[in-house]
């Protein structure tokens, strides 16, 4: 079998999305990486990794640009990844979305199978097309450190009655994802939850915090009994997840005026005791929370 024919049947076994066949297409020991691996796999944890692709895509396709064979058993391939994103992707909610990225395969076939397979792509531009936000910035500068945040509310109006804080620090990178994949599972079911106003967590290096708001004390503990969150829980004092943990349960002493600035003559007025500002400009409704 030609070095192209070894490269084509593993392209095959990609297309067929059968983790069995992508295995075995590869010689014993060998291994394949790509921006998002973490360096060489075998095809055990690749068929891992792939599930989780074709979970995410469930049409995923690698579309053939062109082989090339630069020395006998040195293949390029070039391809287009096409798919629709309907299931979580690094535990991302899916967002429907179609992508057609562009990506290069350097493969090294032997007679009995592939040796090595070095994957390239830019990972910026796939989770673009899928539609998430790609922010370029440092992880620190002096004593300041930068992440990400996370948002959900209801369309409630009322005020805040009780507030939830949490913070979680992990141990490694992998428990960070963990712990953020179990945060979107909760996050997710708070707005069915009546009472409930706002979620806001955030990621900063390993160290997570949430802040949630609630109509009142009692609609706060709901989340007590929450699948997800008991499930998060157990991990936490009946497992080994994270290095330190702090939850705390706050009530409102005094509730602030929402202050919004006219559009039309550019005074500030309570936004909640005045709907309409004295010059008879309305504005638009706000999510305070």
């Amino acid at each position: 079998m030609s070095g192209i024919d070894v490269a084509r049947r593993y392209v095959a076994a990609w297309n067929a999305r059968d983790a069995a066949r992508l295995a075995g297409t590869f010689r014993p020991g060998g291994t394949y990486e790509d921006p998002n691996t973490g360096g060489p796999i075998e095809t055990g944890p690749l068929g891992v990794y792939a599930a989780g692709l074709w979970t995410a895509f469930p049409d995923l396709t690698f579309e053939e640009v062109d082989y090339r064979e630069s020395a006998p058993g040195d293949i390029v391939f070039r391809w287009i990844m096409r798919g629709t994103n309907r299931g979580s992707l690094r535990g991302l909610p899916p967002t429907g979305a179609t992508i057609a990225l562009p990506g290069a395969d350097f493969i090294t076939a032997c007679d009995d199978g592939v040796e090595r397979v070095e994957g390239y792509f830019d990972s910026a531009t796939l989770m673009r097309q899928m539609g998430v936000q790609v922010n370029i910035q440092p992880v620190a500068a002096g004593p300041v450190r930068f992440g990400v945040c996370t948002s959900v509310r209801s369309d409630s109006r009322a005020a805040p009655g009780a507030v939830s804080l949490t913070m979680i620090e992990a141990r490694t990178d992998d428990e960070v994802q963990q712990i953020r994949d179990t945060s979107r599972r909760i996050m997710l079911q708070l707005r069915g939850m009546p009472g409930f106003l706002s979620f806001q967590g955030a990621v900063i290096g390993r160290r997570l915090t949430t802040v949630t708001l609630w109509e009142s004390r009692e609609a706060q503990r709901q989340v007590m009994r929450e699948a997800n969150h008991k499930q998060a829980s157990f991990e936490m004092f009946g497992g080994s997840v994270g290095a330190a943990f702090h939850a705390s349960s706050w009530t409102l002493e005094q509730r602030g005026e929402l202050w919004v600035r006219c559009e039309g003559c550019g005074k500030l007025r309570d936004g909640r005791a005045q709907a309409e500002c004295r010059c008879g400009a309305v504005a638009p409704t706000l999510a305070m929370w």
